[in-house]
């Protein structure tokens, strides 16, 4: 990191749909990326973000504070985590994930965004 930096996610420097059910807003910032992930309610990593990864489960390790919503995980190995507004998680890769209830959740993720979702 070389100079003082700031921005927002008002404006940010890329943005990537998940289908019709959720997009996540990139900033790419010091010498790393954050993303704001909005996962709308019917969203599920299999259906809607498999086919832009195209790997069997999500590959990305997340580290990561929920701002709104609800979410599960289901790891590979079938332990699963439910998180919402106010938990800070940590995901390994080799998960599946999908909104619980009727509420977007929004996440900031912090370590796994530099690929998440993006189109090649």
């Amino acid at each position: 990191m070389e100079r003082l930096e700031k921005k927002r996610f008002d404006s940010p420097d890329e943005v990537r749909p998940m289908a019709d059910k959720g997009r996540v807003d990139i900033l790419n910032i010091g010498d790393g990326v954050v993303g704001r992930a909005t996962f709308e309610p019917g969203w599920r990593w299999s259906e809607h973000v498999k086919p832009i990864a195209g790997t069997e489960s999500c590959q990305a390790a997340h580290l990561g504070y929920v701002l709104s919503g609800h979410q599960m995980v289901v790891m590979d190995d079938g332990s699963e985590l439910e998180f919402g507004p106010g938990d800070v998680v940590a995901l390994p890769p080799g998960h599946d994930g999908w909104v619980v209830g009727d509420e977007p959740c929004v996440v900031l993720d912090f370590a796994g965004m530099a690929q998440y979702a993006k189109a090649t």
